[in-house]
């Protein structure tokens, strides 16, 4: 169970709690040190796939911890960050990258109850879309300059519309057994 692609995932869940401890620091450093936490997690987060196939050390343990471990992840980013910027434009975004997480989740859950769960499979647009949610985020933490600011809640925008695209992708893919008759 204890494989390197468990381990860090296990090692990503415990960066929240590091992440969220730093980004409240009162300091000047607090922002670049919670971004850079976050990074770290994101690394993590491809670093673990991918080792998990080149290793051959895929489990069903890994399945289960790896995508609550993402969802924990940005869940708790995002939800820091609409505190801190008190704004629509980043509570709007928020809000669709959360519920789509929530419906995805249920909709696999579903679809694995009907013993469909291959079809709903992680597509190409959702690899997409969590490579702009994740740099979204990282510039949207450091706030380094305005300007990264801004290109962030771009990326955040196009992020939030691949969200959007990549849910009503898997929501089609299962529409068929939502109509399909019992017995």
């Amino acid at each position: 169970m204890w494989n390197i692609p468990n381990t860090l995932t296990a090692f990503r869940l415990c960066l929240i709690p590091i992440f969220l401890f730093i980004f409240y620091l009162p300091s000047q450093w607090a922002f670049f040190a919670a971004a850079f936490v976050f990074w770290l997690a994101s690394i993590t987060d491809i670093l673990d796939g991918y080792l998990a196939r080149r290793l051959n050390q895929s489990t069903p343990f890994g399945a289960f911890l790896d995508p609550v471990a993402d969802k924990v992840m940005v869940s708790a980013a995002l939800v820091v960050l609409v505190g801190h910027y008190q704004s629509a434009w980043m509570t709007v975004p928020a809000l669709i990258i959360i519920g789509r997480e929530i419906v995805i989740s249920a909709l696999r859950e579903w679809m694995a109850e009907q013993g469909k769960r291959g079809e709903v499979a992680v597509s190409q647009l959702g690899k997409v879309k969590t490579a702009a949610q994740m740099l979204a985020i990282i510039g949207l933490i450091w706030q380094f300059q305005p300007w990264m600011v801004t290109l962030s809640y771009i990326l955040l925008y196009i992020a939030t519309i691949l969200t959007f695209g990549s849910m009503v992708q898997y929501l089609m893919a299962a529409r068929h057994s939502f109509f399909a008759k019992e017995g």
